[in-house]
């Protein structure tokens, strides 16, 4: 795991979760690379690791990529980290991890703006500013009343990954449970959402990366 994926995963656990609360997370990618969202979980909650494959921090191996094998509304929150874009129909498993949230549960998901290819065991998909109304709308049409409560893409921390995040809950009845928000824990960021508030705070239409090469062509100004 990346050095800011670690700081987005900390800055989600510090903003939704309370540090003693009985609360039961799944973690969908929970293979430790470097470090996981296992060592950020707050005191007292039951933390769970899923994944495809058997490794280090991972408790429980899934046999089908888009069926979790536990029941209707049985997680408080699910968490996945730089593994939506090695899911080759992740919207599949985002119908299932709404099925087994319960109704003001929610999730996290982290997956890459931009990086390297890099294969385990495939990579298919790089995630955009819209990407978490998308997959609102697409679970609208499967049944599910989400509600996206913020999205953002955050700036290159040591490497060269920006971090689509966005945080949903289950059932869009349950908005006001959670009042806080990672964005207002943040210094900089592109393209964020806020539920509720029209528009995109902090728009940028370049990248990061594509930004750096135009101050180093001197083509054009880029976005601050």
């Amino acid at each position: 795991m990346h050095p800011s994926a670690l700081d987005n995963g900390k800055l989600f656990f510090a903003t939704y979760l309370e540090a003693g609360s009985d609360t039961l997370v799944l973690d969908i990618g929970a293979q430790d690379v470097n470090g996981s969202l296992r060592q950020l979980v707050p005191p007292g909650a039951r933390y769970l690791g899923l994944d495809f494959v058997a490794g280090r921090g991972v408790d429980l191996v899934l046999e089908d990529p888009y069926q979790l094998p536990f029941a209707d509304g049985t997680a408080d929150v699910v968490v996945s980290s730089s593994c939506f874009e090695h899911i080759e129909m992740f919207w599949l498993m985002f119908n299932e991890i709404l099925r087994v949230l319960k109704p003001h549960g929610l999730f996290y998901l982290n997956a890459p703006s931009n990086g390297d290819f890099h294969r385990y065991p495939v990579d298919c998909w790089r995630f955009y500013p819209d990407a978490g109304d998308a997959l609102v709308r697409w679970a609208n049409r499967s049944g599910y009343q989400p509600a996206l409560l913020e999205s953002f893409t955050t700036y290159q921390r040591l490497d060269v990954w920006n971090d689509f995040i966005a945080v949903f809950v289950k059932n869009v009845a349950c908005v006001d449970r959670h009042a806080a928000r990672m964005l207002d824990g943040l210094d900089r960021y592109m393209n964020g959402r806020r539920y509720g508030v029209e528009g995109i705070q902090n728009p940028h239409t370049a990248s990061e990366d594509g930004a750096k090469l135009h101050l180093l062509t001197g083509h054009s100004k880029p976005q601050s």
